[in-house]
């Protein structure tokens, strides 16, 4: 009788899911692969999903693993592609990869591994977790530069359980060595890039075919027009590629950034220099907040991220009042974005950037 117990790793066809799975095989684990397609192409396109799955498809050929195939685009596109929307329709600049998390990998995906009969599901995240008292902790990767605990914030305690990270305590270079070692054929696929299970693309072409873009001025701190843009809520707080702003009758030779968006009047602001004080906020206000393992009550000294590669900030979070205050100023906080939280480490939870709080306040 076979005791091993069974773990469905998440194959995604890159080579972070390919190692999880061949390091899961060495510990004695009965693997198996579980491909998700959650994005229906339409005629015309690169169907990415189906090179992704060939891919898989090779690994766990070579690994002598069988491999799952499920269809989750109708949640994907109920639970995730229309809040996307949504909140790019109300200006703001959303995050899908963590809606994607919170939806699909921790429900639909998870549901779907037990029913074909996993005892614990695994990923390819660069992520920790710790049991404490009988409670999850997610934790940030030994690698802190591939760190992923940032996408994972809106994942509750409940659902990290019986799930396993593999690469919790392997950095990405050693994860290429291993690939390398075992010959794994993708052992050298470039790391994906763009909206989660979409792929890299013109993001104002995609967008354009699900909402209205309208075409305006951007001005500078004295409301002179300087350019045009291409729709408001194509553009995030900070950004400096993408404005075409040139030539401007004494103006300084420094970049523009994007400092402010005027959505009801359909205006565009931009700034020069990347230490313009325009760009910086002493702290941020909240839409809400999610809370991952224990809920926070009172005041507290910690860490925020309001981006994934952005390195961490010391920080005050009142979570009564949704306010985040600033040890010193930040650059380029976007309302839409997240802001999550860390202490030792350990991610606490995190929320939607209601907006931010400019330092003259």
């Amino acid at each position: 009788m076979n005791n091993k117990k069974t773990v469905v790793v998440g194959m995604s066809g890159g080579v972070d899911s390919a190692v999880s799975a061949l390091l899961l095989l060495e510990q004695g684990y009965n693997v198996q692969g579980l491909f998700m397609q959650n994005w229906q192409s339409e005629p015309g396109e690169v169907c990415t999903s189906e090179i992704d799955f060939k891919d898989a498809e090779q690994v766990c050929d070579q690994l002598g693993i069988k491999l799952f195939k499920a269809n989750f685009s109708k949640d994907y596109w109920e639970n995730v592609f229309k809040e996307f929307l949504s909140e790019h329709s109300k200006g703001r600049t959303p995050n899908p990869d963590v809606l994607c998390n919170r939806e699909i990998k921790f429900k639909s995906f998870k549901d779907y591994a037990i029913r074909i009969g996993a005892d614990f599901i695994a990923t390819g995240h660069y992520a920790s977790l710790e049991k404490i008292d009988g409670k999850n902790f997610l934790k940030r990767a030994k690698d802190k530069n591939k760190d992923q605990t940032y996408f994972l914030h809106e994942v509750h305690s409940d659902e990290f359980e019986n799930t396993l990270f593999p690469l919790a305590n392997i950095t990405k270079p050693e994860v290429r060595q291993i690939a390398k070692k075992y010959n794994l054929p993708n052992k050298d696929k470039k790391d994906s890039v763009g909206i989660c299970f979409i792929g890299e693309r013109n993001m104002q072409d995609f967008l354009s075919r699900f909402l209205e873009l309208k075409k305006g001025n951007i001005y500078d701190p004295n409301h002179e027009i300087i350019g045009t843009h291409q729709g408001v809520t194509l553009y995030t707080e900070g950004q400096r590629k993408g404005l075409h702003i040139g030539g401007i009758k004494n103006a300084k030779e420094e970049p523009w950034y994007v400092y402010k968006k005027d959505i009801k009047d359909n205006k565009l602001y931009a700034c020069q220099g990347s230490n313009n004080p325009l760009l910086y906020s002493k702290g941020l206000i909240l839409d809400g907040l999610n809370c991952i393992t224990d809920k926070l009550i009172e005041e507290l000294d910690c860490e925020v991220q309001i981006r994934h590669r952005q390195s961490p900030v010391r920080c005050k979070l009142n979570p009564n009042k949704l306010e985040v205050l600033f040890k010193e100023p930040v650059s380029s906080v976007s309302p839409g974005q997240y802001a999550v939280f860390y202490k030792n480490d350990y991610c606490l939870g995190g929320g939607i950037i209601e907006k931010s709080i400019p330092i003259s306040l």
